[in-house]
């Protein structure tokens, strides 16, 4: 829709900005043949409403398709003239997990008058001049930064926000965990839902 595009890449830049931290996910892990041949990860996001703290839930909807990713198993195989061949395990279940345990999620903070509100609602948004997304891992460390609004933000006030975004973070980091765990242990017993049942 209008403006779709420009949001799309307002996304995009701020999520590459969350990400570019070398820590976020272990590299190494997506090697294959160093400084030849690596696994490329590509995250898509369909936006089917546009309401809420968009970049919040995109964070945490990206933390736990990386939980869910298996990167399958692959040897290189080399014969006498040097040359290198890409073998795939044939067992699909022969495959490696990525580690998210430093994926950061994104609190969005909302400063009204001299308070600041955390998962704000449409007319606390529409209160609000300035808000602050922080992205933080489940240990509590903040990664990035980014004010968005028109208004301005006083830096006792950003040391409090950064104070609750890591706080509220390490609580959303083990509620997520925990869910993730759930529907892990279920296998395919769980019970599918939507288009996908």
């Amino acid at each position: 829709g209008r403006g779709g595009e420009e949001l799309g890449t307002e996304i995009a830049n701020t999520f590459y900005r969350v990400f570019s931290s070398e820590s976020s996910i272990d590299l190494k892990s997506l090697c294959i043949n160093p400084r030849e041949h690596c696994w490329v990860l590509y995250v898509d996001v369909l936006l089917l409403e546009c309401g809420g703290n968009l970049f919040d839930a995109i964070s945490i909807a990206v933390k736990a398709a990386l939980f869910n990713t298996r990167i399958p198993k692959v040897r290189v195989l080399e014969d006498e003239e040097g040359s290198k061949e890409i073998e795939l395990s044939d067992d699909p279940y022969d495959c490696i997990r990525l580690n998210v345990d430093d994926v950061p999620c994104i609190i969005t903070l909302s400063k009204i008058g001299y308070r600041h509100v955390v998962d704000a609602t449409l007319q606390e948004e529409a209160c609000s001049l300035a808000s602050l997304l922080i992205s933080v891992t489940s240990k509590g460390a903040l990664t990035s930064m980014k004010k968005v609004g028109k208004g301005s933000l006083d830096p006792e006030s950003i040391f409090e926000m950064m104070e609750t975004g890591r706080r509220v973070g390490k609580s959303l980091h083990i509620a997520l965990q925990k869910i993730l765990d759930e529907e892990e242990s279920l296998g395919t017993s769980r019970q599918k839902v939507g288009f996908l049942g």
